[in-house]
């Protein structure tokens, strides 16, 4: 399972922490993705979907 969202492509960002004598331990920053039935035309399908399309709306759960 790939950790991409499947309306709007959302991936994992490149971070970068800066210590106090200044190392830069980089890490990844994944988004909140959650996997839920979706209902498309004829039916339901599983989809990883990011929250903020949750909210936003552009995605309709199946009942």
């Amino acid at each position: 399972m790939s950790k991409q969202c499947e309306i709007c492509g959302k991936t994992p960002l490149k971070a970068a922490k800066l210590t106090f004598s200044h190392k830069q331990i980089v890490h990844r920053q994944t988004p909140n993705l959650q996997t839920i039935k979706v209902a498309t035309n004829g039916g339901t399908k599983k989809m990883t979907v990011c929250t903020s399309c949750l909210k936003a709306g552009k995605v309709t759960k199946a009942v």
